[in-house]
């Protein structure tokens, strides 16, 4: 049984999934040893983790290596994810089972040239789920103008869709009611809600990288949380209410808000800032492993999502609207050159791999 801090976070409302993936430490047990004794209930992924985790070990070489020369280095690559996020689904099925299948997902991106492309992010996302069949699994879609109307498609075909490169509440209010009207239009289909899934991932440390140097030193620190802060109550108005109430009864479950990017960039902050600051129930917190360990060393659980977070924003001078929209086109691109340089990484051991046999 988990216990300590982690286990603290989990009683009061928030999940805690772990940001990185790894085929070694799905194999080796590490995955389930985290579940076990770190209350880790759930995984997330992207390009830039399988980049690192491809490059930087030899667990996928022996596949890479027997790829048949007409695969494509894409191909190759999407063998790979698809075979390590299918394995940690089957991993955490026991977290989704307890949690009536409201918790362990594990989640993978669509590819990150698609961010522009509502009808290639649905056919991509709709492939990815088929293909992997497990009902703990999310695929990632962006926040972006052309992935929001794909979220609202995908849910209404009952796909279950974790919604990230968030950084504003304009993009938070795009992703509810994408959500919400996904939900209502397969209710109007006669579907079944119960089973369809949702995650909204929401960016943090990412804005106050960006908007630091823009503030007085009395905000510098605080936008991100206050920004994350507001999310969350605009959360709770969103799924209040009538309109809510009716889809409950369906057997909707709520979108709950997931804070991304927590790992702290300022060395000068708190290692753990961004999780202390946003406990709060109906919450994840999806952390990289430096930053779940050292959580685990010295966080201080206790619910604060719903402190004020208003003053904060009334005496900020910079527009967050276009603050996100920036960060968002970075995070697109970010994702983007590493898929490109995952590839390469591919291309290149498989060159090595295979010139070795000859």
């Amino acid at each position: 049984m988990a216990s300590g801090r982690l286990q603290q976070l989990h009683d009061l409302g928030q999940s805690i999934w772990l940001d990185y993936v790894r085929r070694g430490m799905i194999a080796s047990g590490e995955l389930k040893r985290l579940m076990a004794e770190a209350a880790v209930t759930g995984v997330t992924s992207n390009p830039s983790i399988f980049e690192k985790a491809i490059d930087e070990s030899t667990d996928y070489d022996a596949e890479i290596g027997a790829a048949g020369p007409g695969a494509s280095v894409a191909e190759i690559y999407d063998q790979l994810t698809l075979a390590d996020i299918g394995a940690a689904a089957d991993v955490l099925r026991p977290a989704y089972d307890a949690a009536g299948g409201r918790d362990g997902f594990v989640s993978i991106e669509v590819s990150p040239e698609l961010a522009d492309d509502t009808e290639g992010t649905i056919a991509e996302a709709t492939r990815i789920w088929r293909h992997l069949q497990r009902s703990n699994v999310l695929i990632k879609v962006p926040a972006t103008a052309a992935g929001c109307p794909a979220v609202r498609r995908l849910i209404a075909a009952g796909i279950s869709v974790n919604i990230t490169l968030m950084f504003s509440l304009k993009h938070y209010d795009d992703v509810a009611e994408a959500y919400l009207s996904g939900l209502e239009e397969r209710a109007a289909q006669g579907q079944p809600l119960k089973g369809v899934a949702s995650v909204a991932s929401f960016f943090v440390s990412r804005v106050d990288a960006k908007v630091d140097p823009k503030v007085p030193a009395e905000l510098q620190g605080k936008v991100a949380v206050a920004n994350a802060r507001a999310a969350y109550a605009r959360f709770r108005e969103r799924f209040a209410g009538p309109r809510w109430d009716a889809l409950q009864r369906r057997g909707a479950a709520v979108q709950r808000p997931l804070w991304a990017s927590t790992s702290t960039k300022n060395p000068a902050y708190s290692d753990v800032l961004y999780v202390d600051e946003l406990v709060g129930p109906d919450t994840v917190n999806t952390m990289p492993p430096q930053t779940l360990e050292a959580y685990r060393d010295h966080g201080k659980p206790a619910v604060r999502i719903q402190e004020p977070y208003q003053p904060v924003l009334n005496a900020l001078k910079v527009d967050l609207t276009a603050v996100g929209e920036e960060l968002q086109r970075e995070g697109v691109q970010s994702f983007a050159d590493a898929y490109h340089k995952v590839l390469a990484s591919i291309e290149k051991k498989r060159a090595a791999l295979v010139g070795g046999k000859s």
